[in-house]
């Protein structure tokens, strides 16, 4: 049998104090002020009987836990407990500041150096793949940049369109993208309709930046770039396209759900080197399931889905990342899940 040295694609170890102080409302000031308040209140649905309730405050409680932790590293740690020693993982970290939440405690920078560091540890740096945190509105991000994959031998980056930009912005078309060219860097771009947010934009602002026709442009530009749409397009389009399906008389009705517009395009392969990922959106397993096998049997798609998770965005959800990842590899089978979770991340990464 094959070996399967998994590489999870899509993961985070970024803490509170690398987030903006009021997001995702001013009610996360009083939490941080308060970090007992979330358990008092668990407490007292348990009293109540509420069950869900308690459920859910517990998720939410095992999400700010980990994202207190005081470095990288001990984020990191939580996540090795649920994976096979030899399992890498590609780190993403975020830019924040730009996204008009109020001030970041640890910018970008400071986040690149700690995540470094993790890449550098004697422990745990050879499972670490760290990837550069790119937004092009911020100054000086082309010597930031540089300074990650020159000095620090960073291996990708990340963007997020929907804190406030497009995904065909001047910066990234005219020096972010032709420098991953020339570099050889995979680029991850978020594609799902949750997440962080630009203040102030209404929905559809963010989806206008976010979906995969905003980065079509981007494709015929850099047909060479190995891009990756974020969470296959998102559990909301995943669950609109089991329940609504699809109106055979609205031309336009596949390409507004987001899944079946990235499934369209890795079909008919006109952009050889689009990758997609399954983070978070699989957690919605038993929903889920079956149409990421339906997606899995043609041969194109096959060959571009990545397995991640979004660790530790998946705290807040019921199974855990070792749940998951093992009803996944059971329910693909040994063949398809060293396909996603070995031989595509590879291709992806450019160590192919």
């Amino acid at each position: 049998m094959q070996e399967t040295e998994i590489v999870n694609c899509h993961v985070h170890t970024f803490t509170t104090a690398h987030t903006p102080r009021c997001f995702p409302s001013v009610l996360v000031v009083v939490v941080r002020a308060f970090p007992g308040l979330i358990t008092l209140l668990r407490w007292g649905a348990e009293a109540l009987g509420r069950e869900r309730s308690a459920d859910y405050l517990r998720r939410i409680e095992l999400f700010h836990r980990t994202g207190k932790r005081r470095s990288q590293r001990a984020v990191f740690r939580e996540v090795l407990h649920h994976y096979p020693r030899t399992t890498r993982f590609v780190v993403l970290p975020l830019d924040m500041s730009e996204a008009g939440h109020g001030p970041v405690a640890r910018d970008i920078v400071a986040q690149h150096d700690e995540l470094a560091s993790l890449a550098a540890d004697p422990d745990y740096g050879a499972q670490v793949i760290p990837f550069a945190g790119v937004d092009p509105r911020r100054a000086g991000v082309m010597d930031e940049l540089r300074r990650c994959v020159d000095d620090l031998g960073f291996r990708g980056v990340k963007i997020y369109p929907r804190m406030g930009f497009r995904p065909d912005h001047p910066v990234l078309m005219d020096e972010v993208y032709p420098f991953c060219l020339d570099r050889n860097l995979p680029v991850m771009s978020h594609c799902s309709r949750g997440g962080v947010w630009r203040k102030g934009w209404l929905p559809s602002q963010q989806d206008a930046v976010t979906a995969p026709q905003a980065h079509e442009p981007v494709l015929r530009a850099f047909p060479d770039l190995r891009l990756c749409l974020a969470h296959f397009g998102g559990d909301r389009d995943w669950r609109a396209h089991l329940r609504d399906g699809v109106d055979p008389d609205d031309p336009d009705a596949r390409e507004r759900n987001w899944s079946a517009k990235i499934a369209r395009l890795l079909k008919d392969r006109t952009y050889s080197n689009l990758y997609t990922d399954i983070s978070y959106t699989i957690f919605r397993f038993a929903d889920h399931m079956p149409l990421l096998r339906l997606h899995l049997a043609h041969p194109h798609i096959r060959e571009r889905v990545l397995f991640g998770s979004d660790f530790y965005m998946t705290r807040q959800e019921e199974l855990s990342e070792k749940a998951v990842s093992i009803r996944l590899r059971d329910a693909l089978g040994e063949d398809l899940f060293h396909q996603i979770a070995h031989v595509n991340p590879r291709r992806w990464l450019g160590e192919a």
